[in-house]
């Protein structure tokens, strides 16, 4: 190195020198000049804070230490799974009756719902059912009854809601496909 390369970076190390200084003298010594110090006084009153019974509550206490964990005991540091809990046993019932019937048995109709037809609007909608026992076609729009037993309620592309008029019951019919072989 030249001798004049060491006296530039000797004039350079000098002014980083002299940056850090004033930063530091800035920070510690100017910034405690101008922040005024707080006063504390002896005639200031001193107000505890409003708590009706400072005691320790030993009832509280006790509660929570006799609380116990009853969960699956393991250690978190292993990575074996803990044999499975075995499941409570039942008590022997003595004398058990036959569960009581849920309520009525469910619908069934004895019509299939094979089609409907609407006018232009599609307010108006009829449906087309078949009778299991004969070869009947039945034609009924809501609110109709058919068969003497069944009131359509509402039709739609592919279900047909019935109720039976003397329970009030109701079933729903989906659309059936026709067969192929006609």
């Amino acid at each position: 190195m030249t001798r004049r390369n060491q006296f530039i970076v000797l004039v350079v190390l000098l002014g980083v020198l002299a940056a850090v200084a004033f930063n530091v003298y800035r920070t510690r010594y100017a910034a405690d000049a101008e922040t005024p110090k707080a006063v504390f006084s002896v005639d200031t009153k001193f107000a505890p804070l409003g708590v009706d019974n400072p005691a320790l509550r030993l009832d509280i206490l006790k509660r929570f230490l006799a609380l116990e964990y009853k969960g699956v005991h393991r250690s978190i540091f292993s990575a074996t799974l803990p044999p499975p809990a075995e499941p409570p046993r039942p008590a022997q019932p003595v004398n058990v009756l036959p569960p009581a019937p849920s309520g009525p048995p469910p619908l069934t109709v004895d019509a299939k719902y094979f089609g409907y037809v609407s006018d232009y609007g599609g307010s108006h909608r009829r449906a087309f059912f078949a009778a299991s026992s004969s070869d009947d076609i039945i034609i009924a729009g809501e609110g109709d009854t058919f068969m003497g037993r069944f009131r359509v309620i509402r039709l739609t592309n592919t279900t047909a809601d019935v109720e039976e008029v003397a329970t009030g019951r109701r079933a729903t019919l989906t659309l059936e496909e026709p067969s192929p072989a006609g």
